[in-house]
């Protein structure tokens, strides 16, 4: 069996000609003929080359990995009893599942940041899709009362930006983007801002904690999608100079007159920017994190990437020795759509994997006594099953899961289906904007009608959905008998395969409560 599809891809727009008679490994037709004029992934490349790396059309989507990874969530069940519940009475007129409770909160100090829902938005940065969504995506975030992440690169990629003496000192993005999810902050959540290699030379977080009032920073080591920094793709030679004199690495050389005037006579279209490889260094680190403490940052995030699992440990172990409030871990597999392709289908830990190591890791640190941050698992959750299983994997120590491409997804949709419903090419029922989306009436309830008219239908969109997850949650909960979410224990799931069973730790379904069935039938 493969588990991988290489050289073609709705991602890449590249199929076979033999769809049906092809080579498993090299994912080549089995006859390649003379003649073909190209639509597999080595006959683009041959013609568009670099341009193939990446998802297409790029800029517009997101895109996550098809690789069939051997263990997935799909392969533990839920387990239900009959029997009792924890966090409420063993009535049946008490425990309903509406009376589930699934708020959670991050910290490592008293104040801590209070979350309507165990889910988080990890950080969307640059590209284009995240900017051009973000009014719905924070603004949704915001009304869900969870956090959201600034994602990287986004000062620097702002036109407008003011920087001085190679700090920045204004950015109107950034400044829109955290004033987005502050118009519908209800008291739970917070917005953090992120920072990469070029992010923490211009000064990005001092300046969001100094002149913006942002309380959580995220140091970023990586994501789940790539091991290399971030790309974006320029149109313009002036941008391209731009972004070069601050820092970044562009290619072609914008610099270069053979390249200047390749690119005035249309011989290639755009240029690429790309971010560097962070450096990870125990010192380092901790002079960093106080180093935020001291310009001002109440919380101090770490998200790290799908590496090997000696980062993991490393990620681990520095984020209790410097008390950080939350360690996000991001397993291989997911991704927002900008990276390259092969690399999000073929590097890192898959995350059912690397969420096995992360809890026998600080179970290591926890015998110890070791202080334990707040942990979120991320890496291609979107429904309320995938939240299940994931708390019950990292019981009692991942509290939260990120979701990263579906409430983006989620935005989109809202936005689009408004801009159809004002053009008059939607066929509904619906008297409004707002009318389009279920969530709305929740809403209306508790901001009024004229309220939620001038809300950005993506934000209405996204709260619609994790409404709908979030109700899920709480009946797969109840089912579970637990009432709140510090009750999910591991033994909540069963391993359907004995593979399963080897790698996470989980019982193989056929072993579950054998010592009570024991008791119960002697």
């Amino acid at each position: 069996m493969s588990f991988s599809k290489p050289n073609r891809s709705l991602a890449t727009r590249t199929r076979l000609r033999t769809p049906d008679s092809y080579s498993p490994f090299s994912g080549m037709c089995s006859v390649c003929l003379l003649g073909c004029t190209g639509t597999c992934e080595i006959g683009q490349s041959s013609l568009k080359g670099r341009e193939v790396l990446y998802p297409q059309p790029f800029g517009s989507m997101t895109s996550g990995a098809e690789k069939d990874y051997p263990i997935d969530y799909s392969h533990f069940n839920i387990m239900g009893t009959a029997v009792g519940a924890h966090g409420i009475e063993a009535d049946s007129d008490k425990a309903i599942f509406p009376a589930v409770n699934v708020e959670a909160e991050i910290g490592a100090g008293n104040d801590k940041i209070k979350l309507k829902v165990p889910i988080i938005f990890p950080g969307q940065g640059s590209t284009f899709v995240a900017k051009d969504n973000w009014e719905g995506f924070a603004g949704g975030a915001a009304l869900v009362g969870t956090v959201v992440t600034v994602g990287e690169n986004v000062c620097a990629m702002d036109p407008n930006s003011v920087i001085e003496n190679g700090r920045v000192i204004d950015s109107p993005d950034m400044r829109k983007r955290i004033d987005d999810f502050r118009r519908y902050y209800n008291g739970y959540g917070t917005i953090a801002v992120q920072a990469n290699v070029e992010d923490t030379r211009l000064g990005v977080q001092e300046y969001a904690i100094e002149k913006l009032g942002v309380e959580a920073v995220e140091i970023k080591w990586g994501q789940g999608a790539k091991d290399i920094g971030g790309e974006v793709k320029l149109n313009t030679l002036e941008r391209a100079l731009q972004l070069k004199k601050r820092g970044y690495i562009v290619l072609p050389d914008p610099e270069n007159p053979e390249v200047q005037e390749a690119f005035k006579k249309g011989i290639f279209k755009e240029f690429e920017r790309h971010s560097r490889l962070g450096m990870v260094d125990e010192e380092d680190f901790h002079n960093r994190v106080e180093q935020l403490r001291k310009a001002g940052a109440k919380y101090i995030f770490l998200k790290t990437g799908a590496y090997r699992p000696a980062d993991l440990a490393r990620a681990v172990k520095y984020a209790s020795d410097n008390k950080i409030d939350l360690l996000t871990v991001d397993g291989a597999g997911g991704g927002t759509g900008m990276s390259p392709w092969r690399m999000m289908n073929e590097w890192g830990i898959p995350t059912v994997y690397i969420e096995s190591l992360l809890y026998n890791y600080l179970s290591r640190l926890a015998a110890k006594g070791a202080y334990i941050p707040t942990v979120a698992i991320a890496g291609g959750f979107t429904l309320e099953d995938h939240v299940f299983k994931a708390l019950a994997l990292g019981a009692p120590y991942v509290k939260l899961v990120g979701f990263g491409r579906s409430p983006m997804t989620a935005a989109m949709v809202g936005r689009t289906n408004a801009e159809l419903f004002k053009q008059g090419k939607l066929n509904t029922n619906a008297g409004s904007v707002e009318e389009l989306f279920a969530g709305s009436i929740k809403l209306i309830e508790q901001y009024g009608r004229d309220e939620v008219s001038k809300m950005p239908p993506g934000a209405i969109a996204l709260y619609t959905y994790i409404d709908r997850v979030v109700a899920g949650l709480q009946q797969l909960m109840a089912g579970a008998r637990k009432f709140a979410l510090k009750y999910i224990t591991r033994d909540d799931i069963a391993a359907l395969t004995p593979e399963a069973a080897q790698v996470s730790g989980i019982r193989y379904i056929m072993d579950v409560d054998k010592e009570e069935v024991d008791e119960i039938l002697k």
